[in-house]
């Protein structure tokens, strides 16, 4: 076995014989799957356990899938950007958009991993979906401006479909699918632990993971609950804390690149330079209008007497530098009444770039758990195109030409104002560029000298460790990644 420092002996002590660090969309899979089949789990969380969905404890924000949730954040920031992670049982998965999309096949062929290919992962997300209790919304459903975007897009000869969850589809615009039940964002603590609780599975709330003091012959975990000092032994120990979180507790444990960690005076103990590289997202930007009178007057109307969504319809097309001929680019109107949107009079065309090149990392910025994390996502970095230019500034830049074309249509412009955001220059697509909260790769699955996990998940050189989260993806899927991340958690689960 592998140790560090000793720990205080004052510190109370907990074992299980398989410890998962983090309940969120692929930990809640991880952790209930295990239980199911009556292995030993404990499941540790950060942030709260409300408990099962009838509990009665959850905050109404966590479960209200009309807007995204902005309590219970972890608050990692970068520059101008706020990196939106949440702190609860379900994780990500309680405070999303509810959005249910897998990608492509041709994502995870790409990988390029046994196990991980199209073929291998169909049955996963099949159960995934069934779990998430996906559906997609019907056209009774739509709000004031989301029916007008399905006309206009109609009228535009788009072809109209709800196929975010076929590995197989293409180009197309219509009503999003959704792991929404009523209005209730169904997360994964729902799917997966609810079923389980009062089993063999036992979850702690409110604990802190500072690193792992040993590994080989089992492990050891250094943590705090309420402040308390807290030791918990595992025969196998599963990270699932996320893209930023996991890589920050093998950091921390002194498993990364050693200048990274001598930069935050960690003793090196594993060299695996891979460690919170290869950070990267879907970048985004928007088109705008202002919202004209009538249409405030039906949102707020529908706002008023039932459900409306932020987001209801997305659309998929290709660029004109796609490599591969299939899809690369999202475009989604995001509108709702003042009472429940943060865009204040506004109606955005989010545009995003579905195959980004640009990269970035996180790494520790010392060995304190409450330290805040360097982060530098890298957007439009990339000069991969042939003539050195941004491939995800042209992606991005063709991806604005179909969000106006749809601003601009009849149907939607007789109930718009004016374009409120100049977004005609590559430099106004570099000003404006946001996220669109898919954060993947910093524990990338691989054999080259950068990857930290083998195909199964395991920490190259740090044997009863294993990674189960989206930072095990060497590359991000053409898709919102909460589906993908939990399908990561089930086929993880199916290995230990």
């Amino acid at each position: 076995m592998t140790s560090s420092t000793s720990h205080s002996s004052n510190a109370a002590a907990v074992a299980a014989d398989v410890v998962v660090i983090g309940a969120g969309s692929a930990g809640c899979a991880v952790a209930g799957r295990l239980a199911e089949q009556g292995r030993d789990v404990l499941l540790l969380e950060a942030g709260p356990d409300y408990g099962p969905v009838g509990s009665g404890r959850w905050p109404t924000e966590l479960l209200s899938a009309r807007m995204l949730a902005t309590s219970h954040d972890w608050g990692y920031t970068s520059g101008r950007w706020v990196f939106e992670r949440a702190r609860v049982m379900g994780g990500c998965s309680s405070h999303n958009g509810a959005i249910a999309a897998v990608g492509h096949r041709a994502d995870y062929d790409g990988w390029g991993l046994p196990g991980w290919s199209g073929a291998d992962i169909e049955p996963l997300f099949a159960d995934v979906i069934s779990r998430l209790r996906v559906r997609a919304y019907q056209p009774d459903e739509a709000g004031p401006f989301h029916a007008r975007c399905l006309t206009a897009a109609a009228e535009l000869g788009w072809p109209i479909a709800s196929d975010l969850c076929d590995l197989d589809a293409g180009p197309s615009f219509g009503l999003e699918t959704v792991n929404v039940v009523g209005d209730t964002r169904w997360n994964a603590g729902f799917a997966y632990l609810d079923p389980v609780r009062g089993g063999t599975l036992r979850i702690l709330d409110e604990v802190l993971v500072d690193r792992l003091l040993s590994w080989g012959d089992g492990a050891s975990v250094a943590a705090t609950r309420h402040g308390a000092p807290l030791i918990i032994e595992a025969g196998t120990v599963v990270l699932a804390g996320g893209v930023y979180g996991t890589p920050l507790v093998l950091e921390r444990s002194g498993i990364g690149d050693p200048a990274a960690l001598a930069a935050a005076g960690v003793a090196c103990r594993v060299a695996l330079p891979g460690v919170g590289t290869n950070l990267h997202d879907h970048s985004m930007v928007h088109a705008d209008r202002s919202v004209g009178p009538q249409l405030q007057r039906w949102l707020d109307d529908a706002a008023a007497t039932g459900f409306l969504p932020e987001e209801q319809t997305l659309g998929k097309f290709v660029s004109t530098v796609s490599p591969d001929g299939l899809y690369d680019i999202h475009i989604f109107p995001v509108c709702a009444s003042d009472q429940t949107s943060v865009l204040h009079g506004r109606v955005h065309v989010e545009v995003a770039c579905m195959t980004p090149r640009s990269r970035g990392a996180i790494h520790i910025s010392d060995a304190h758990p409450d330290a805040h994390p360097h982060i530098d996502h890298g957007y439009l970095n990339d000069t991969s195109n042939p003539d050195g230019t941004s491939h995800d500034v042209a992606v991005l830049r063709d991806g604005l030409v179909h969000a106006e074309r749809l601003l601009d249509h009849p149907h939607l412009a007789a109930v718009l104002g004016n374009r409120i955001t100049d977004m005609s220059t590559d430099q106004a697509i570099r000003d404006t560029v946001a996220h669109y909260y898919h954060p993947v790769g910093t524990c990338a699955m691989g054999t080259g000298p950068m990857a930290v996990c083998d195909a199964l998940g395991r920490v190259h050189g740090v044997p009863g460790v294993v990674v189960a989260d989206a930072s095990l993806m060497p590359q991000i899927p053409r898709g919102n990644t909460n589906l993908p991340s939990v399908m990561l958690g089930e086929r993880i689960a199916r290995t230990l």
